[in-house]
């Protein structure tokens, strides 16, 4: 059975990594995802302080939550709650997203929407809490957000080393150069909320599928999805409401050791389809791969199905899991294929989520 392969930000740098680790963790045989550790060392309490807010954020009055949304992106800028359907078709309400592209550049960002005028998704401005309604939350999610893109490239040019090793024509820098430079990179601070009693929704205990209860199993669209340990909170004992204390910050909440449901969390599907659970340190990242990867490397890396499998509620009933998604994706114009350009790739697959 595969493993989780981990390796040292350190090594990444020095193009260190043996090439055959690389295919370990994103081969044909592999389960999709490397961790990386030997990170900066801010990062721990740029992690605390983000997810935190994440629970901050979510648990805002809605009227100023209804501020963040924006419907013409279908709810992919800003904030987005119950709007997303899971594989039953029932809305998703038990968690809440927000999204933002933390890479900037004014004439990049001008030649996407000029290129690609309906892809809102990708190309609308992002929009932000005020720091009078959640302080430090913008620059401690921007700042988290590249930190783990920078990371990210460094295990781009790892991959870049594998593919001029192994693929013909392949062009050395590719991969490092999409996850510095693409202004299509999306991140997701996502807020998983507390289960709900079963009985609230009416539905039998035999028909509740905890896989679909979180996050149903897909393949993410984009290169490499940077992911940082979920951070479990109860808020019941820690109510997260908003207010700054004498650093000017809301105070990083208290992080639960472990989940009560251990069966709870990331899991993903093997090429063989077997699931196994994926449990990030906390003073790691994780970045598996997605369908943009596999396009570019022709198949040598592959995309990794995975699910986040929810918590029984009688195990659970106040606990909330709250973690971070950067999804490194190519500009808007650049192509994954001979004939096909990653708008093209988004928006078809946009298209099916409509």
């Amino acid at each position: 059975m595969s493993s989780v392969v981990t390796v040292s930000a350190n090594d990444l740098r020095g193009g260190t990594v043996p090439l055959d680790t690389l295919e370990q963790a994103f081969g044909p045989a592999s389960l999709g995802i490397i961790v990386v550790r030997d990170l900066p060392t801010e990062y721990a309490t740029l992690r605390h302080s983000v997810l935190s807010n994440s629970s901050y954020l979510a648990n805002l009055p809605t009227s100023e939550l209804a501020k963040l949304e924006r419907p013409e992106t279908r709810y992919n800028v800003g904030w987005s709650c119950g709007k997303e359907t899971l594989a039953n078709g029932r809305y998703d309400t038990l968690k809440g997203s927000f999204y933002a592209q933390p890479v900037s550049d004014d004439e990049l960002e001008e030649k996407a929407s000029s290129l690609y005028p309906d892809c809102l998704e990708l190309t609308s401005p992002n929009v932000y809490p005020s720091d009078s309604v959640l302080p430090g939350f913008k620059a401690s999610f921007e700042k988290l957000c590249l930190l783990i893109v920078d990371t990210a490239a460094l295990v781009a040019r790892n991959c870049d080393r594998y593919g001029k090793a192994k693929l013909d024509g392949y062009e050395d820098g590719t991969l490092e150069h999409i996850v510095r430079s693409s202004v299509s990179t999306k991140a997701r601070l996502l807020h998983y909320f507390p289960p709900p009693p079963r009985a609230v929704e009416g539905r039998p205990d035999s028909a509740v599928s905890l896989d679909d209860d979180w996050c149903a199993t897909h393949s993410d669209l984009g290169a490499l999805t940077g992911l940082t340990a979920a951070m479990f909170v109860d808020e019941a004992a820690h109510r997260p409401l908003a207010k700054a204390d004498s650093s000017g910050h809301c105070p990083p909440l208290p992080e639960l050791d472990s989940h009560p449901d251990s069966e709870a969390g990331l899991w993903i599907k093997d090429r063989s389809g077997r699931t196994t659970q994926v449990h990030i340190p906390r003073d790691c990242l994780a970045f598996q791969t997605g369908t943009a990867l596999e396009l570019i490397t022709r198949g040598r890396f592959k995309a990794v199905p995975h699910l986040v499998r929810g918590a029984a509620p009688e195990k659970a009933a106040k606990i909330a899991r709250n973690t971070l998604a950067v999804f490194t994706q190519p500009n808007l114009w650049e192509r994954v294929t001979d004939h096909q350009t990653f708008g093209q790739l988004a928006q078809a697959a946009l298209a099916q989520t409509a």
